[in-house]
């Protein structure tokens, strides 16, 4: 690949904006040539001993206008950030902004008129074995083995994509239930748990240290084997007394769990029994970004929980996301006002099979990743009821 062409549409999660260029080491390219990197995040288990505010353990206690981190100085800023995995501090100019290098423009096209920026060409830091199906031999490298037993969670994702592949980065409503999750043991301790949506797989990945069994299910082979290689670089994590991940393809736009087709990712009879017979906890973080894919989800959900044996409890993550539309002249966050219209129209279902009952989750639980915990991310309870 010669250039990369940023357009329109391209856009980049807030959490690795939080990490500095040196920590995202590009190991490979993907099936359809995007740049592939390896970030590493660690599980804060002080962090609730460390909260005196009662603010439900954040680990930004005082958010300021300087990105959310918290105030002391240089000195404690950069201690905070390397202590939760962060790494040095984002760049930022006198006024507090955030700092963002521009590339150089092409002395060529300037004199032709036309201001263009340097092409970028991107050279590979560190070459991480290849293709998924090398990860064993990745992680087995000498030296490494300590620093994987230290509660350390290795994510595989891409940067700057298009809007349909945001579920190969990592965003913060994932780390939002990830805490949640981890809030909670005995909620998920030996559950059967189905992810929609997953993306990069960590929040299945944390769900699994506590689980029996977790479905990672999301669409796209692509995708499908990143969330594959991320299982296996993290197996150290995962609870003994479980069955790991499972990662499956699940099409919200289907109508059923294909089980027809022999594909690496293709579902079995028995994993469909196993999750209507025993399936408890449904999952999803910041899937809820369009509305088409919004009425998708809600329609698998209620699909989904009706054939399931057991009561159900559906968890699902957000984020608030504030854009100035043409339409309106105005700030508006009609994705998010699409998700709260969809949640009245499930709790007003009367379909006489069953019975869902709708509640937020207050924030008041610790922060177990070090990511700006702001005030648009929203957590949700759905309960599930067979008549």
């Amino acid at each position: 690949m010669d250039q990369v062409t940023f357009c329109s549409d391209t856009v980049l999660s807030d959490v690795h904006l939080l990490h500095p260029n040196a920590r995202h080491l590009m190991t490979r390219l993907n099936a359809v040539g995007q740049p592939v990197f390896i970030s590493r995040f660690k599980i804060l288990w002080d962090c609730e001993k460390e909260d005196d505010a009662g603010d439900g353990g954040s680990v930004v206690d005082a958010a300021e206008d300087t990105g959310g981190v918290r105030g002391g100085g240089e000195d404690e800023e950069r201690v905070m950030r390397e202590e939760c995995g962060g790494g040095a501090s984002a760049f930022l100019d006198e006024d507090g902004d955030l700092d963002v290098a521009r590339r150089p423009q092409d002395p060529a096209s300037v004199e032709q008129g036309v201001a263009r920026r340097d092409a970028i060409c991107p050279i590979i830091l560190t070459q991480g074995g290849g293709a998924p199906a090398d990860a064993e031999e990745e992680e087995e490298r000498p030296g490494e083995e300590e620093e994987l037993s230290r509660d350390v969670l290795t994510i595989e994702h891409t940067m700057a994509t298009p809007l349909e592949d945001v579920g190969k980065q990592v965003w913060r409503g994932a780390f939002l239930l990830a805490d949640f999750i981890l809030s909670q043991p005995m909620l998920f301790q030996g559950a059967t748990v189905l992810e929609l949506g997953a993306g990069t797989g960590i929040t299945s990945i944390v769900a699994a240290t506590l689980a029996k069994r977790v479905y990672c299910t999301d669409v796209g082979q692509d995708l499908l084997s990143m969330c594959q290689h991320n299982v296996t670089l993290n197996r150290h994590l995962l609870g003994p007394a479980g069955d790991g991940v499972r990662v499956r393809e699940l099409d919200w736009l289907g109508d059923e769990l294909g089980t027809e087709a022999e594909t690496e990712f293709s579902w079995t009879e028995e994993d469909v029994a196993d999750l209507h017979d025993h399936a408890t906890l449904v999952m999803a973080a910041d899937v809820c970004y369009d509305d088409e894919l919004t009425n998708a989800l809600f329609r698998t959900m209620y699909r989904l929980t009706s054939h399931f044996r057991n009561p159900s409890t559906v968890y699902l993550s957000v984020e608030k996301r504030l854009n100035f539309t043409l339409r309106r002249l105005d700030v508006s966050c009609e994705a998010y006002d699409h998700f709260r219209r969809c949640l009245d129209d499930l709790q007003d279902i009367a379909d006489g099979k069953t019975r869902f009952t709708v509640e937020r989750v207050a924030p008041q639980f610790p922060q177990f990743f070090y990511y700006e915990r702001i005030e648009q991310l929203e957590l949700w309870k759905v309960m599930a009821s067979p008549l």
